[in-house]
């Protein structure tokens, strides 16, 4: 229950301090020049939490986006290692933007103007950061602001969910020639590096990603059943890969 205590004030006019007590929560309080005000806190306050609203807002004015950053990359980035180092550069980039910001006053409409600024930015000469470039500094962010959510207790809600996506282009598929892939290989043959006409043999024999090819390890060849055993892959699955057969 709410309790206020009436406090002399250094003018000679009363301080109301309000007091909100709940079992098994740390007990809360603040002073006020107004009885109205007072009241008016004590009562929010105890709703808030009675709802699990309250510790949490605490939480979100207390740390900065810049400590949620720092935060995630020490923790939560060492058990990604396969994307951490651009990950980190696209985190780095909104902790410069934003890092100075409370959570508690980051908005959509801060990481709107972010998101169209980063589609302003000129990479090369003429060119601007593509719409799927932007997408992942977006998905960088909203993970981070997600584990603060879930895991941190850090936030309520992540202000990422009111954020307008860019439309990425739509991919072009495209399968290669049997005189293309004679001409690729053939240049990959003649590359100075000593691994490139293998690895090229691999993607167009297997479809495997550049990445699973660069992380193969021998224990994951099954040479008696033609076939490559891939244990991590991008989508956090394992998955059998073979050989394809190329219709005559």
């Amino acid at each position: 229950m709410p309790t206020i205590e009436v406090r002399p004030a250094p003018a000679g006019k009363p301080c109301y301090r309000a007091k909100v007590r709940i079992a098994g929560y740390p007990s809360q309080s603040a002073s006020f020049a107004r009885l109205t005000d007072a009241k008016r806190w004590a009562q929010s306050t105890e709703a808030a939490i009675r709802e699990g609203r309250h510790f949490k807002n605490a939480a979100a004015r207390k740390h900065t986006v810049g400590e949620l950053i720092d935060k995630y990359i020490a923790e939560v980035l060492p058990t990604k290692p396969r994307n951490a180092r651009n990950q980190k550069t696209q985190l780095l980039w909104w902790k410069q933007e934003l890092g100075a910001l409370s959570l508690a006053r980051l908005s959509a409409a801060d990481i709107g103007k972010r998101r169209d600024k980063l589609l302003a930015r000129e990479v090369r000469l003429g060119k601007r950061t593509s719409p799927s470039t932007v997408v992942r500094y977006l998905a960088a962010l909203s993970h981070a602001l997600s584990t603060a959510v879930k895991e941190w207790e850090w936030l309520d809600d992540s202000p990422m969910r009111k954020v307008r996506r860019p439309k990425e282009p739509r991919g072009r598929t495209r399968t290669l020639l049997k005189t293309e892939i004679k001409t690729l290989l053939s240049a990959c043959k003649s590359s100075k590096n000593p691994h490139l006409h293998l690895i090229a043999i691999l993607a167009v024999s297997t479809g495997m990603r550049l990445g699973e090819i660069l992380n193969l390890k021998r224990k994951q060849i099954d040479i008696g059943r033609e076939r490559l055993v891939l244990e991590d892959t991008k989508n956090g699955d394992s998955r059998a890969v073979t050989r394809k057969r190329r219709r005559r």
